[in-house]
């Protein structure tokens, strides 16, 4: 196929998708400049540009202690200590978040389709949610532990 064939078969595929949807508000919003002055440059390839941090480098993995996991980008709570589980994937794992904590939303990259969760406030990247975790849920939050903050009890 031409060049001109194929951008006016691309051209037709996204007139047929509809207009554009504007990103979800949230409550919390902040330019780019002011993410990158409040995070690290790992913080912020994870919570603002949806990246992953290297397995088994996030000392919550292996938070043992009772309390809750907190936002890094905003500070709302989002997981309590007693729905972690250890997935052995090398991320923080748990069955299940707090009550109206996250959202979600349907993610296609690297040929496939998960499901990303994020903060509902401030709408920063956590991880994605699986169908292989353990009871009462089945779900595994996989989130990424440089994402979050964590408050003893």
């Amino acid at each position: 196929m031409k060049r001109r064939g194929f951008l006016a078969v691309l051209a037709a595929l996204l007139a047929a998708r509809g207009p554009a949807r504007a990103a979800a508000p949230f409550e919390i919003t902040r330019s780019p400049e002011d993410w990158r002055a409040r995070l690290t440059a790992a913080e912020y390839k994870v919570l603002r540009e949806a990246g992953t941090e290297r397995a088994y480098s996030s000392p919550l993995d292996r938070e043992k202690r009772a309390g809750t996991f907190h936002c890094k980008g905003c500070d709302l709570p989002l997981y309590s200590s007693a729905a972690k589980f250890d997935s052995g994937t090398g991320w923080p794992s748990f069955y299940e978040a707090l009550p109206g904590a996250i959202g979600t939303k349907p993610d296609r990259s690297l040929f496939m389709t998960r499901t990303e969760c994020h903060c509902r406030r401030c709408g920063s990247h956590m991880g994605h949610i699986f169908d292989d975790g353990p009871p009462p849920t089945g779900k595994r939050h996989c989130i990424n532990g440089i994402a979050l903050r964590f408050a003893a009890a």
